[in-house]
């Protein structure tokens, strides 16, 4: 699964980030924010129009990101009692 196919509110592992289909500001903006393999995200909500941007937490921190990149992170759903 896509990060931006994780329903809203959902927490989910990020398994493989798909670099080469990023711009490289992109990418390195998402390292410095720390995605990465292994790392917890969760979606909390999606904007208004065309479901876009959406609002992601990773760690303590709420980012946006388009669809589109999201669309090169694939995520592992996993239950949040498992926190």
């Amino acid at each position: 699964m896509r990060l931006n196919e994780l329903p809203p509110h959902e927490a989910a592992l990020i398994r493989v980030i798909d670099w080469t289909a990023l711009k490289a500001g992109e990418a390195r903006r998402m390292r410095e924010l720390g995605f990465d393999e292994g790392v917890r995200v969760e979606t909390l909500h999606r904007g208004p129009v065309g479901m876009d941007p959406i609002a992601c937490r990773v760690g303590r921190m709420t980012i946006a990101l388009r669809r589109k990149t999201a669309a090169a992170v694939s995520v592992e759903p996993f239950p949040m009692a498992a926190e």
